[in-house]
C-alpha cells in the first residue's frame, strides 16, 4: 500500500482505530510508522481512551504539509480550546496516559471474558463467539437465517446494545451476528444477568 501510494503520489488516511486496547500477541505496528515517504495521514481521538466530552481529536501529516493544514484549520476555525490541549500533553508526559492505557488494558480484558463466559453458558452452540486481538466489541455470529436487525431492534427496545453485523455489509452476500460492547459489563454477574436477557430475547 504505501509502494503504491509513492508511485501514484496518494495519501492514505490511516484511523488506527482501537490500536491502544490489544489484548493478545504483539501490537501491529501502525502503517505510519512505516512510512518512509510520507505518504500517510495518520488520524486518532482521546474520546475512547479518556473520555468523550474532552472532544479532543489529532491528525499527523507529513512535514511538507504542516503549513498547509495549519493555514487550512485557521481559516475554518475550528480546533480544542489550547488549555485541554496543554492538559493532555502535560498528562501524556508526566506518564500517567501510559498507566491509564496499561490499567483500562486489563479492566477491559477481564470485563471481555465475563462476557464471553456468559453469552457461551446462556447461549452455547447459538451462536459463534468472534474474540477480536484487541478493540472494545466482541461479534456474536448468528445462524443463517436468524434476522440480526430485528434482534438488535429488540434488544434495544429491551434497554440492552448490540448493533446487527448485516448493517455493516456493502455487498447483499451478508452475514448475520451483533456486535457487542463489553466495556460497560461491571462484573461477571451482570455480564450474566445481560446474557440471560439476550438469550431470552432468541427465544
Amino acid at each position: 500500500m504505501l509502494a503504491w501510494a509513492k508511485r501514484q503520489e496518494a495519501w492514505i488516511i490511516e484511523d488506527d482505530y482501537d490500536s491502544e486496547y490489544r489484548y493478545r500477541g504483539q501490537p501491529v505496528p501502525a502503517l505510519k510508522s512505516l512510512d518512509g515517504d510520507e505518504r500517510v495521514l495518520y488520524t486518532g481521538t482521546f474520546s475512547k481512551v479518556l473520555f468523550p466530552a474532552i472532544k479532543l481529536a489529532y491528525l499527523v501529516v507529513p512535514r511538507v504539509q504542516v503549513a498547509t493544514f495549519r493555514h487550512v484549520m485557521r481559516g475554518l476555525g475550528h480546533g480544542c480550546p489550547t488549555l485541554t490541549q496543554a492538559v493532555v500533553a502535560d498528562f501524556i508526559d508526566e506518564g500517567h496516559f501510559a498507566r491509564h492505557l496499561k490499567r483500562m488494558r486489563a479492566l477491559y480484558k477481564e470485563r471481555r471474558e465475563n462476557l464471553r463466559q456468559a453469552l457461551a453458558h446462556h447461549l452455547g452452540n447459538r451462536i459463534q463467539l468472534d474474540l477480536q486481538a484487541g478493540g472494545m466489541h466482541l461479534l456474536a455470529r448468528l445462524p443463517d437465517g436468524v434476522d440480526d436487525v430485528a434482534l438488535a431492534n429488540r434488544a434495544a427496545s429491551a434497554g440492552l446494545g448490540g448493533h446487527a453485523l448485516s448493517a455493516w455489509y456493502l455487498s447483499s452476500a451478508r452475514q448475520s451476528g451483533l456486535l457487542l460492547s463489553f466495556t460497560n459489563v461491571i462484573d461477571a454477574a451482570h455480564a450474566d444477568a445481560l446474557a440471560a436477557r439476550l438469550a431470552a430475547l432468541m427465544g
